[in-house]
């Protein structure tokens, strides 16, 4: 005799196939937009000048050049020396 093509554990399992292909497909459509919305902020970030970039510029180097004096300051008290 032959198995009959209406299994109930072929039936669940091509169930369970074709949900998690639908699930796998879901998933990997909001990740595709949440990487587009990634870009979009990190378009919206970056300065769209080479005017806008050069402020940036400016502004690093006064801070590097703070943090270098902070390290100074803070050396010299390590050391026991007063400024």
């Amino acid at each position: 005799m032959m198995a009959p093509l209406l299994d109930p554990t072929l039936v669940l399992t091509g169930g369970g196939l074709i949900g998690l292909v639908v699930i796998a497909a879901a998933l990997l459509r909001a990740w595709h937009g949440w990487l587009d919305l990634k870009r979009q902020e990190l378009d919206r970030a970056l300065p769209r000048t080479p005017g806008e970039e050069g402020s940036g510029m400016g502004t690093a180097r006064i801070e590097l050049a703070d943090l270098k004096e902070r390290i100074r300051k803070l050396e010299a008290i390590a050391s026991g020396v007063e400024l």
